[in-house]
């Protein structure tokens, strides 16, 4: 056996002072990449973030600055200041509007719970055709708007609609129910509600399937019934989904404008002549009223900045109030 008797090289022991430079070079070079990344970062958001701006940001900039103007008959702005807003207060057709927009809004909303039922309802074990169920709830939120008011005034007319026909059998007079003051509200707001349902409901039953079975089987352990569960575990648990679908729905229903205007008549000027209108009318029927066809767009520039005021106002309070009745699991 033999040893290995030469002298190996001896290994040059590294100075403190060159760690320090190897450091400071490892973080210049991470200080290089990382800035070098951020700009990546920057040229991939750049297009989103360019079309956001010219086609989001600056029309709002540019709505804020019109409210406070007057347009000419052929076109220019004038200063006014705040003129269009003390006219806007002082206009009982922009409060009229509103009462109808919260109307409708309101009556919106209490397709929410009839969405959860069908949500549950869809969720139970071993129901089948939950497929076709779910495809045929879902097909008026992808429906245009045009078509569905088309449809639903047919529906809804009063000499030969499907309603007041099956409503004759019965021996109920029908009403002309897009004609009638005291029926356009529930009208308009059924025809709503059938179109959100859906889509409210695709939410909700997915906030169900998300639930863990270990709630219901220990809520069943300690005696719950089917009910109980639902008032202790369902809705705890699917109060952020519910939060979420009123903030959309009433996102939503404030904006309302081509439903209404369809079923109202289509046209401004046809639809002034029906005595429904003015019970019928939202806020952004009214802007479009005044921007486009009265020619009145410093006005109208003032009413959706209004609008727009009052829905971010509406969703901060919902955002406050959620810490009492949301629960986060």
């Amino acid at each position: 056996m033999s040893v290995d008797t030469q002298p190996r090289a001896a290994v040059p022991a590294q100075s403190n002072h060159q760690k320090p430079l190897e450091q400071r070079e490892l973080r210049r070079r991470e200080r290089r990449f990382r800035h070098r990344d951020k700009w990546w970062g920057y040229a991939l958001i750049a297009p989103a973030g360019l079309g956001l701006a010219v086609f989001y940001l600056w029309p709002v900039v540019q709505t804020l600055y019109y409210s406070f103007t007057e347009w000419g008959a052929f076109g220019g702005t004038t200063w006014i200041g705040a003129a269009n807003y003390r006219t806007l207060v002082g206009d009982p057709e922009f409060w009229q509007s509103l009462g109808n927009t919260a109307v409708y809004t309101g009556l919106v909303l209490l397709g929410i719970p009839v969405s959860m039922v069908i949500a549950v309802l869809l969720n139970l074990k071993g129901l089948r055709g939950t497929g076709i169920y779910r495809t045929l709830y879902f097909l008026p939120v992808v429906t245009m708007p045009a078509a569905v008011a088309v449809v639903w005034r047919w529906l809804y007319n009063g000499d030969a609609g499907i309603l007041n026909h099956a409503l004759s059998t019965i021996g109920i007079d029908g009403t002309h129910w897009v004609s009638d003051p005291g029926t356009i509200r529930f009208a308009v707001a059924l025809v709503g509600v059938w179109m959100t349902v859906g889509y409210n409901m695709i939410l909700l039953l997915a906030g169900l399937q998300s639930i863990p079975g270990d709630y219901y089987e220990a809520a069943a352990l300690d005696g719950a019934g089917r009910v109980r569960q639902f008032l202790s575990v369902t809705l705890p648990l699917l109060s952020p989904t519910l939060f979420f679908t009123t903030v959309l729905s009433v996102i939503q229903s404030l904006q309302v404008f081509d439903l209404v205007y369809l079923m109202l008549g289509a046209n401004t000027q046809n639809a002034l002549q029906n005595p429904a209108y003015g019970e019928g009318q939202t806020v952004v029927m009214l802007f479009f009223q005044k921007a486009f066809f009265d020619n009145q767009r410093g006005y109208g520039a003032a009413i959706v900045c209004v609008l727009f005021v009052l829905i971010m106002a509406l969703t901060a309070v919902q955002f406050r109030l959620q810490k009492k009745w949301v629960h986060y699991a």
